[in-house]
Parts: C-alpha cells; structure tokens; sequence
C-alpha cells in the first residue's frame, strides 16, 4: 500500500460515516472477503457465514463516526475485530460454544506453557493452508473457537477466558484438544 492509499482509508471512513453510500460500498468492497474468511474461521455454516458478516458490517457502518486512524491497516484491523466479536456472539447466541474442562483422565494443561501447544502442531503445519482449514472446520465450535482466537487472533488464555466466559485452564484444554484432533485428523491425509 502507498501513503496516498492511507489517506484514502481515512477518507473513505471519514465518508462512509458521514453516510456517503458509495464509500459504504467500497469499504464492503475492500473489506468484505477478508472478513468473510474471518467469519469462517469460527462459523462453519455458509448462510450463518452471511447472516454474521451482514451483522458486523451494520456494526461497522454504526461505529464508523468513533473510529480513530491508529496507521495503515488500521481500518481493516478493526472490521476484524467487529467481525470476530459478532462470530462469537452469533457462536454464544446458538448455544455453540461447546467448551468443556478437562476430563478425568486428560493430564493437567499448564497455562503458562505455551511452547508445549506450539510443538503439538508440527505434524499439522505440512498440510497445505486449504486441506488445513478443511480439517479447523471439522473441530467442534468451542476447540476451533478458542484454536482461532489463540493461533489466529494471537490471544492469551487469559484474554480467550475473559471472552469466552471460561477460566483460562479450560482455554489451554480446548487448544491442546483442538491439536490433538487436528494431528488425529492429519494422519488420515498420510
């Protein structure tokens, strides 16, 4: 992107929140696939998929008069931010956020090792990004929830406990679950 096409994103939000129509338009023009695949990431139905990008550019367009240049991407970074917070609430709304603590026999999962859940995947990074997602999407809605906002949205447990409603344990229980499924799911492609 060139400096003149960060002014242009302050224009086009300035614009677009001074009601202009056709600056709406370009913003869902620009933005609109980059969300799409954001939505997709946490809702696994196409129609939802929909439903919840309409929701969070509604939102979006609602907020613009609030919204504060922070430098390039800037816009982008928080139509993200609106379309996974309305992701999670569409997941809460339909009761989808399946997240469970750890059974009985499952070892304890230590929050602050971090490292352990980065080295479960290794197996998995050799898929390619496509067959990857095919196999994110099979996750149940609370693993590839909290899989999402930790490895995409680079959240802590912490932060994915606070939004979820959860305790951090069960955060780092849904990750390491999500992982394991995941690898479970790899080996199948070998």
């Amino acid at each position: 992107m060139t400096r003149s096409s960060h002014i242009d994103e302050q224009e086009i939000a300035s614009s677009a929140a001074a009601g202009d129509t056709d600056a709406m338009r370009q913003i869902y023009c620009l933005y609109a696939g980059a969300l799409t695949a954001t939505v997709a990431r946490y809702v696994v139905d196409e129609d939802a998929v929909r439903d919840v990008l309409h929701d969070a550019m509604v939102k979006a367009f609602q907020g613009l008069p609030g919204w504060k240049y922070r430098g390039p991407g800037s816009l982008r970074a928080w139509l993200q931010r609106i379309a996974v917070n309305e992701a999670l609430a569409w997941l809460r709304a339909k009761n989808r956020l399946d997240v469970v603590s750890l059974d009985d026999d499952d070892a304890p999962i230590d929050i602050a090792d971090d490292d352990d859940d980065n080295a479960a995947v290794d197996g998995v990074e050799r898929l390619d990004a496509a067959r990857l997602m095919e196999l994110v999407k099979q996750l149940p809605d609370g693993q590839r929830t909290v899989l999402n906002l930790y490895a995409v949205e680079h959240r802590s447990h912490r932060e994915i406990a606070e939004m979820l409603g959860i305790t951090p344990e069960t955060s780092a229980s849904q990750l390491h679950r999500a992982k394991r499924k995941l690898l479970q799911l790899g080996r199948c492609d070998r």
